[in-house]
């Protein structure tokens, strides 16, 4: 006998946090994206989903507006009907493990999109926004009243920058990191998206930076990168920082280094990935050093060798003497 849908929907996120590992994050959108689904379509059970229903919920998601432009009547983005739909095929997929009737998930057909456009800064513009926070403390320096403060936070900065780019990290893996590293190794184990080990490599800069950054710190928290001095708030939760402050000290430092685009700790992964297989890595190394569980994650980054396509059909390509 068949559950009812919202019975089967708490017993399937409660599967994908525990048993798959799915950050919270995940089971919550999850949550709502199947929330929306089971409020159009009414359905009670499981066995109720049927081709005709995914049909009718697909049009209907088809033409809705987004949240901020239904003036203009902007629908959402096919990228973003697929969020519900791969959510919709996992519920089905767990209810199949069940043994329960119900719509096949391969019945679910994801929505074509459009090739993945890649935001990224130049060489010159990363060498840039690397030294910002360095340049910006030899200003403060000059400041009486807070030199020690910036110095430590140009120190973190530079750190947190060099980091990321070293590592690749996502920022929620650079969030979690603890000050009780060894910093005299080059390389260190991470706990990534649904709980997997990967290694990664810390660049002789970002070894250099953390050592300054840390030997300069006196207190005893335990998160690697902190709040320090006017960022420390009365009674705040904790002491490291959030995802928020390090995506607000990255476009603070763009801003510094007179970098026009937008600059995120995501931008920076991709300039990671780009680099090393500018340089001649293979994507399959690329996507271990990423955390990409699917290597055509990894794919969109292709794009990077066309330069060296081009120079090597130029050189090698119908080479005709007179």
């Amino acid at each position: 006998m068949d559950s009812s849908i919202n019975d089967l929907k708490q017993q399937f996120l409660e599967y994908i946090e525990i048993e798959k590992g799915r950050s919270l994050k995940t089971v919550e959108n999850y949550d709502r994206y199947l929330v929306r689904f089971i409020s159009h379509t009414k359905v009670k059970e499981a066995s109720d989903i049927t081709d005709s229903v995914l049909r009718e919920y697909r049009l209907w998601l088809n033409r809705q507006s987004t949240g901020n432009n239904r003036a203009t009547g902007e629908t959402l983005k096919k990228k973003t009907q697929n969020y519900y739909l791969i959510a919709l095929r996992a519920f089905l997929k767990y209810a199949a493990k069940r043994g329960i009737k119900t719509l096949s998930p391969e019945a679910i057909e994801l929505a074509k999109v459009g090739e993945r456009q890649l935001d990224l800064i130049s060489k010159d513009e990363l060498e840039r926004l690397l030294d910002a926070p360095m340049q910006a403390g030899r200003g403060a320096k000059n400041s009486i009243n807070k030199g020690d403060i910036s110095d430590i936070k140009s120190l973190r900065d530079k750190a947190i920058l060099e980091l990321l780019f070293s590592t690749g990290l996502r920022i929620s893996e650079l969030c979690s990191l603890s000050r009780d590293i060894d910093i005299r190794a080059e390389e260190m184990s991470i706990r990534g998206k649904g709980e997997k080990v990967r290694v990664i490599f810390i660049s002789d800069e970002a070894r250099e930076a953390l050592k300054k950054y840390l030997d300069k710190r006196t207190d005893v928290e335990d998160a690697l990168f902190i709040k320090v001095g006017a960022e420390k708030k009365p009674k705040a939760e904790g002491s490291g920082l959030t995802r928020r402050s390090i995506e607000r000290i990255v476009k603070h430092y763009a801003v510094v280094a007179g970098i026009s685009k937008k600059v995120t700790p995501h931008v920076i992964r991709h300039c990671f990935a780009t680099d090393l297989l500018s340089n001649g890595a293979d994507l399959r190394s690329v996507q271990m050093l990423l955390g990409h569980a699917n290597i055509g994650t990894t794919q969109i980054y292709t794009h990077v060798t066309d330069s060296e396509l081009k120079r090597v059909h130029k050189k090698f390509h119908n080479n005709r003497k007179e």
